[in-house]
């Protein structure tokens, strides 16, 4: 188990490596830059101040220079200056934003996953019944609604018109819930269609027809056969289901204000911020490399036939 965690956290660095290659060049061959005035959200700059910046941030470097010089601050978790936001640090706008929308992510992730594991169950142990069909339909629901539609839809049914909850901020529990649901719920249909599906496989399956004709109640066979063995395939999506919630939505942060790590992702797309954009996809690189490799550990909990050689 060691030597196996050992060679999976070795082998991030290359995966990692190759992500801030690929993201580097992509930058770069986008027309535009950070210091170009046809730029979004960028005041025009002269001539002259467009190349004193690029001098004083290195970007009039050659490509390969510019690459090696990120590489060796980023070991040292040191993104340079935001070219947006310039008087912000890259790591000091990812400190106090990560943390917010990481709590934000982990809250729904948890709504996503016991909402979605239940409903997939109840909906695959009563098959084609109302029950059945009442857990589709809001599967179906969750799926096809964008997250944007439902914050809205939420805010105008429940703080305008019932006013149950506050409408914007982070600051008590009472704000936390609408966004919890509001990113969660699509994520909820996902898991509870993967969980039906792998759930209906298991039950028509010979060792549990066995299992129920030795005298084993049905709650034994669901808890020690079905669901243990049927959570395998649902596991498999959960790694990137929160890796890509934890770390910022742009669209929930915006409709519910926010402080979170996902509208500055976005805005630093329209404005070149290479520095933002270079960090943030390094830090969703880690987060979804670990989130893979705690899966791969869940499956040998799951499954003690599986071993890591």
């Amino acid at each position: 188990m060691l030597r196996y965690l050992v060679e999976r956290l070795i082998w991030l660095v290359p995966t990692l490596l190759a992500m801030a290659l690929i993201t580097f060049i992509v930058m770069h061959a986008t027309p535009g830059s950070p210091l170009d005035p046809q730029a979004p959200n960028a005041n025009p700059l002269s001539p002259e101040l467009q190349k004193n910046l690029a001098e004083k941030y290195g970007l009039d470097k050659p490509l390969p220079v510019q690459f090696g010089t990120f590489l060796w601050n980023a070991l040292h978790f040191d993104f340079g200056f935001s070219y947006q936001f310039k008087s912000r640090t890259v790591s000091e706008i990812i400190a106090n934003t990560f943390p917010v929308s990481l709590a934000l992510g982990s809250m729904a992730f948890l709504f996503a996953v016991v909402g979605g594991v239940t409903l997939g169950v109840l909906a695959a142990m009563n098959q084609n019944s109302w029950i059945d069909y009442l857990c589709v339909f809001v599967a179906t629901l969750g799926v096809s609604l964008p997250n944007f539609v439902i914050g809205i839809l939420f805010l105008l049914l429940f703080s305008i018109t019932l006013q149950w909850f506050p409408a914007v901020g982070w600051d008590t529990p009472r704000h936390w819930v609408l966004p919890t649901i509001t990113l969660g719920l699509g994520q909820l249909a996902i898991i509870a269609r993967y969980t039906r599906s792998s759930i209906l496989d298991i039950i028509r399956s010979d060792y549990v027809r066995t299992a129920r004709a030795k005298g084993l109640s049905n709650s034994a066979v669901m808890m020690r056969h079905i669901l243990k063995n049927g959570l395998i395939p649902v596991v498999t999506i959960l790694g990137p289901i929160f890796a890509a919630i934890g770390t910022g939505s742009f669209f929930v942060e915006q409709v519910y204000s926010i402080p979170g790590m996902g509208k500055f992702f976005v805005t630093s797309m329209s404005s070149r911020d290479y520095n933002m954009i270079m960090g943030v996809i390094l830090l969703y690189g880690v987060f979804l490399g670990i989130m893979n490799l705690i899966v791969d550990l869940l499956y040998g909990w799951l499954d003690p036939r599986i071993r890591f050689d």
